[in-house]
């Protein structure tokens, strides 16, 4: 199985990576990593600042990944949040079956109300150089993209609205049922 994690910054999607790959022992691919990589090496010019050119740059790359490792029956969780939402066009249904896609997005009430909370918890898993440039409204303009591309795509959407401690445990626990066969 693969479980491809995607959504704005400060979702948790790094958490959730970590918090499955403690649950259900697949390891996890971290697309900033690999960007970083690309970028650290010379392997590509861009640099973590050209947005706009990082999905269609790493895209093919995990795309291909993924594909190797559904063909090599291996589990691996996918996350970051250079996914474009046409994501599955790139997967015949040999390969869409083995694919969990889960989209995590915060509700720009919740954003207003926790956002100095959602700032402090930025590096609970990895440690972020530098955050000054976050802020309250390129967050809620970030999830607002992900929740308008996943109502556009039809794609599932995790709409963090209240509470998120009790979001990502619901989310996990239905995550271990597909693990189990029981959905």
């Amino acid at each position: 199985m693969i479980i491809l994690i995607t959504g704005a910054t400060h979702t948790g999607k790094t958490l959730l990576a970590q918090k499955l790959l403690e649950q259900m022992h697949f390891p996890y691919l971290s697309i900033d990593h690999l960007k970083m990589g690309l970028i650290r090496s010379g392997q590509t010019d861009l640099t973590p600042l050209d947005e706009e050119q990082l999905t269609p740059y790493l895209w093919p790359i995990v795309r291909e990944i993924i594909k190797t490792a559904i063909e090599n029956k291996q589990n691996l969780i996918v996350e970051g949040c250079y996914v474009p939402f046409d994501w599955q066009k790139d997967f015949s249904e040999k390969y869409l079956s083995s694919i969990r896609f889960i989209c995590l997005a915060m509700t720009e009430k919740y954003l207003d109300v926790h956002f100095d909370e959602i700032i402090k918890n930025g590096s609970v898993i990895e440690n972020r150089l530098d955050d000054s440039y976050c802020n309250k409204a390129d967050l809620i303009r970030d999830n607002r993209f992900y929740i308008e591309g996943c109502r556009k795509h039809n794609l599932p959407l995790i709409l963090i609205a209240e509470n998120y401690e009790k979001s990502i445990k619901e989310l996990l626990a239905g995550v271990l049922r597909i693990k189990r066969g029981d959905d």
